[in-house]
């Protein structure tokens, strides 16, 4: 296909493509935003830069356009001050660690399982000075672990530590994926772009942001593992949708439009459509099984406190997927700014950290 046709999709050629795209889809969520985003942002600036994450004003003003303190801020609209400032931060670590792999690390899979094991350090109760060894990422990736946990009973600690091996072991994958010139079955690559996209460690701070944990019981069983899983795909659905242009300009193969494109052969106009329409069917099939939850946990004999916390579980999923598309409208990120950050192999100022 040509640039010239994406641009016309649906005939609104003044429209930018990742408007175009959001309109295809239907995530009827509230999406209220945390009071406290400003005083997270400042917070989140100051830790980047304390921890090396950031270093000068050209890259501190190039990530604050981002705008990703909303981002957590429409994931964790009742949260306390104190844990959206948590938050901030680990949503900074993770766009900064994620943003080492627009360079050729990204096309080396070979070199990223020793980096990620020195990473993994940062998740057990090892002595802070050999995370500190690591490097500034291991450094402030401990910071975040330590605060997060503090005070969380051990299924949820076990939990959060989980989620994390698998978001940061796929980095090895999606390398590969990128270096192998495989045609994936969407099946296939969804198994585990669900690793990659980082939803469920996002879910379990909701609990910790929250205040509560849903028991392991409930957690890992029907109908709650598929509605993380509904979420986990309508959140790398609509990202793959608003970041296709940034895929593109990197020449990364890591996104479901991609994917159905090459396996389908079908154009890469209908291959957005189709993701559209997967998008809404699983937020449909969310909304069904939300509302029967209450049935589930009366024939569970559920008590009222695992009964809250699995209703503000739920809420938490709703977030994940309208604040998703909410801020993926405003950040540069995906807009033209975004894409010419990433174009022709330009790092981001804070590449280079692994």
């Amino acid at each position: 296909m040509t640039w010239v046709s994406l641009r016309n999709m649906n005939g609104e050629p003044h429209r930018s493509l990742r408007d175009q795209r959001a309109a295809l889809l239907d995530i009827p969520f509230p999406d209220p935003l945390n009071k406290a985003a400003g005083r997270a942002r400042r917070h989140t600036l100051d830790w980047l830069a304390a921890f090396g994450l950031l270093s000068g004003t050209a890259a501190t003003r190039e990530y604050d356009a981002l705008r990703l303190e909303r981002l957590m801020a429409y994931f964790y609209p009742d949260a306390a001050p104190d844990d959206l400032e948590l938050a901030t931060d680990l949503n900074g670590w993770f766009f900064v660690f994620d943003d080492q792999f627009d360079t050729t690390l990204g096309r080396s899979p070979a070199r990223i399982p020793p980096l990620v094991d020195a990473l993994l350090c940062a998740l057990d109760d090892g002595p802070r000075e050999a995370t500190v060894r690591a490097g500034p990422l291991a450094a402030a990736f401990r910071d975040v672990w330590v605060r997060a946990t503090a005070g969380m009973p051990d299924h949820w600690r076990r939990r959060f530590r989980a989620h994390w091996r698998e978001y940061l072991c796929a980095y090895e994958w999606e390398a590969r994926h990128r270096t192998s010139g495989a045609t994936l079955s969407l099946a296939d690559f969804l198994s585990l772009r669900r690793r990659s996209i980082g939803v469920q460690p996002c879910l379990d701070l909701a609990e910790r942001c929250g205040g509560y944990s849903v028991p392991d019981a409930l957690h890992g069983a029907l109908p709650v593992a598929v509605l993380r899983e509904l979420t986990a795909d309508v959140v790398l659905f609509v990202n793959d949708l608003v970041s296709l242009e940034k895929e593109l300009a990197a020449d990364d193969v890591n996104n479901s439009v991609l994917v159905l494109r090459s396996r389908a052969g079908c154009s890469m106009e209908e291959a957005v459509r189709r993701v559209a329409r997967l998008a809404n069917a699983r937020v449909a099939r969310f909304q069904q099984l939300a509302a029967a939850l209450p049935a589930f946990l009366d024939g569970e004999s559920a008590a009222p406190a695992v009964r809250h916390g699995v209703a503000r579980y739920t809420d938490a999923m709703r977030a994940l997927m309208r604040g998703n598309l909410s801020w993926s409208l405003e950040t540069p990120r995906y807009a033209d700014t975004g894409t010419g950050a990433v174009a022709h192999g330009r790092p981001r100022p804070w590449t280079g950290l692994l």
